[in-house]
């Protein structure tokens, strides 16, 4: 099974497809979608809009999970990304592609066993996931492929 992972944002939309065969998952691809701060909050959701199909036409996932909301001490960036979100789920829908919403506690607790896990334990988490010993250098692409692999265990 195809599973794009995504962790969405304004700035940086991290998002990776993996591979899962019923056992195993394997790193297909991984990226960022970067806008730039300066521009119009319409134009940097256009261009999340139009690099997200240009993903989906290109990766052809079965399925998607994307981060849930789940703001506890940031409030100022909770509208730019929730719209963010929403872009990116209307290009998924457009596909007919599977949505599945993960909040950023059930990705760490059902990869580490605790909710409240570090970055650290989530990152050597995916290593073992993938059997490697290096990750993409964004903690956002890294973030996507941990909830692509949050849903690996919710299947």
């Amino acid at each position: 099974m195809k599973i794009l992972g995504i962790d969405p944002g304004m700035a940086i939309v991290g998002y990776s497809l993996i591979d899962f065969d019923g056992e195993n998952c394997s790193l297909i691809s991984s990226g960022s979608i970067q806008t730039k701060k300066g521009e119009r909050e319409s134009a940097r959701l256009l261009e999340i809009y139009n690099d997200m199909n240009t993903i989906v036409q290109k990766l052809q996932p079965e399925v998607a999970a994307i981060e849930k909301l789940f703001f506890v001490h940031n409030q100022t960036t909770v509208m730019p990304v929730a719209h963010a979100r929403g872009v990116i789920m209307t290009v998924l829908e457009q596909y007919n592609i599977p949505i599945f919403e993960y909040t950023p506690m059930e990705v760490k607790k059902v990869l580490t066993g605790f909710g409240r896990a570090g970055k650290k334990e989530v990152e050597q988490m995916v290593k073992i996931s993938l059997q490697t010993d290096t990750l993409p250098k964004l903690d956002d692409t890294v973030d996507s492929i941990a909830i692509a692999i949050c849903h690996t265990r919710k299947i």
